[in-house]
């Protein structure tokens, strides 16, 4: 139930840096391509380890968060998160 990915794989193995930065140019919706400045301040962020737990959920809440696709558990982790965070206010 995901998003199918539409891109042109095999293309983008064979492009030229050259048109892959046309490309980039012509997509009004394409981000910037990042350069060398942008990398020297970058800073890596490791994510906090998860836990593996065991919970019982029920069924239907459950089922409601598969039916959005891929990376329901994310998802759920997130609505958890935003809970946490408007309690701690």
């Amino acid at each position: 139930m995901g998003v199918r990915d539409r891109a042109d794989w095999e293309r983008f193995r064979h492009g030229t840096d050259e048109e892959i930065r046309a490309g980039i140019a012509a997509d009004p919706d394409a981000a910037p391509e990042l350069g060398e400045a942008w990398f020297a301040k970058a800073i890596v962020i490791s994510p906090e380890a998860k836990e593996l737990i065991s919970m019982r959920i029920d069924q239907d809440v459950l089922g409601w968060f598969k039916a959005q696709g891929k990376g329901y558990q994310t998802r759920m982790n997130a609505v958890l998160r935003a809970y946490v965070k408007a309690q701690t206010r």
